[in-house]
Order: C-alpha cells, then sequence, then structure tokens
C-alpha cells in the first residue's frame, strides 16, 4: 500500500470517554495519521511538549484539568507555528462556542458528529498555512457573533 503523505502528522486526542477517544484515534489512524491520546486536561499538557501535535481535538469538560485550561495552558506558551485546536464538546451554546474560538480554537464541532467529519475537518485545518488558519478563526469568531447577535435580537428563534 502506497503512503499518501511523507510526513505523518500527529493528532493528539484529548477526550475522557474511553469509547470516544477510541474511535477518534482509530479513524484518524486509519486515515493516516499518527494519534496520542490523553484522558484529561493535565496529560495533554505532560504530553504537549514530547509529541509535538500538528493538531489537538480537545474536549473541554474534563477533570480534573479541562479543555479550557488546555486552551489558557497553549496561549500562554505559544508555539510557532500555534498548534491548531479542534474542538470537540456537548457544550452547544452558543457563546460557549464563542469562547472556545475566541480562547484559540480553530474550530469548534459539537457532539455527536461522525467521526469521518472529523477527519475531514482536520485534513482540511493540517492542510491550511498558519495565515490561512488564523483567517478561519476569524471567520468562525464572526459566524458564532453573528448569530448570538441575531438569537439575541429575535429571542422567538432559539432552539427549545
Amino acid at each position: 500500500m502506497q503512503n499518501e503523505s511523507p510526513v505523518k502528522h500527529r493528532i493528539l486526542v484529548v477526550e475522557d470517554e474511553a469509547a470516544i477517544q477510541q474511535v477518534l484515534c482509530f479513524f484518524l489512524e486509519h486515515n493516516g495519521f499518527a494519534t496520542q491520546a490523553a484522558y484529561n486536561g493535565q496529560e495533554a499538557i505532560n504530553l504537549i511538549p514530547q509529541f509535538r501535535p500538528h493538531l489537538i481535538i480537545l474536549d473541554l469538560v474534563m477533570r480534573p484539568v479541562s479543555g479550557w485550561d488546555v486552551l489558557h495552558w497553549l496561549h500562554s506558551h505559544q508555539t510557532n507555528p500555534p498548534i491548531p485546536v479542534l474542538v470537540l464538546s456537548a457544550l452547544v451554546n452558543l457563546s460557549e462556542q464563542l469562547q472556545g474560538i475566541e480562547e484559540g480554537a480553530i474550530e469548534y464541532i459539537t457532539k455527536p458528529t461522525q467521526p469521518s467529519i472529523i477527519v475531514e475537518r482536520v485534513r482540511t485545518i493540517l492542510s491550511l498555512t498558519a495565515e490561512q488558519r488564523l483567517m478561519l478563526q476569524h471567520k468562525r469568531l464572526e459566524e458564532r457573533r453573528k448569530m448570538l447577535e441575531r438569537l439575541r435580537a429575535n429571542p422567538s428563534d432559539r432552539l427549545t
């Protein structure tokens, strides 16, 4: 079998639910990525310097150290270029999505979602230059801000 890419991109999967973590790692590895798993934010923070991921898939709600804490840690320990973060979370509130992107995530996907969608987003993000990633992050911020403004202006549009 021919390897599609000479460099295997390293993906750090930070997810406290073992079943989700295993499925994500399986799909990513099946699609040619090297993966490392962490069950919480502290494990992720310990692994990042040695694993040097090209991208992090990050759950936000974990204990004892949350995904929010990992985003803050990444911000204070910036790499060049920055490590892109794809948040995968059950937090569906638009204000939480906006906060995730404001705090450094390039993409925010709500659970549940198909693993193939995540793999495709990972491929897309990794194909972008650092400048294009920054533009994508700004685009996602604007999209969420506009949706939030629209919902605040028309409360009857909210899902119940």
